[in-house]
């Protein structure tokens, strides 16, 4: 197999990604919270109890840009923050009942959105997209934990 055309046609395939993603989550962040804010929200809400050195890789972000929106946040009462029972000086964040509520008003607009792309799949179109999702899950992309 020639790498190249395999690098190739991954590059292709992430912008396809990045395009659709931002299809299915326009306007289904509310204007309380900035897109950084909501991006952050999102990575929480999959991943959560998250640090924010995980924050921070994921989001490609300083760690003081990382600390300061962690703030808004947990100002807008939308994530909280827990110490590790073991290193005191370790926390992680996870969402807050009121994230959690925000984060499913979001997600049920994504979800509605990505129910409509795939409204003409067949059967077995759907279980190839959910093989080939967990094949790029496992051998790509790889969980974060």
């Amino acid at each position: 197999m020639d790498k190249n055309v395999l690098f190739n046609k991954l590059v292709s395939f992430t912008t396809s990604v990045h395009r659709v993603t931002n299809e299915l989550t326009k306007n289904a962040k509310p204007d309380s919270i900035s897109q950084v804010q909501y991006n952050i929200l999102e990575f929480i809400a999959v991943s959560q109890p998250v640090t924010p050195s995980e924050i921070n890789a994921c989001q490609n972000m300083s760690m003081s840009n990382t600390s300061r929106e962690l703030s808004k946040l947990s100002e807008k009462r939308l994530i909280e923050k827990i110490s590790d029972s073991e290193d005191r000086r370790k926390q992680y964040i996870r969402l807050s009942q009121d994230g959690e509520v925000l984060m499913r008003e979001a997600f049920t607009t994504v979800e509605t959105r990505f129910q409509s792309r795939i409204q003409n799949a067949s059967e077995e179109d759907l279980k190839e997209i959910e093989r080939a999702i967990d094949i790029l899950q496992r051998k790509l992309f790889y969980p974060i934990k």
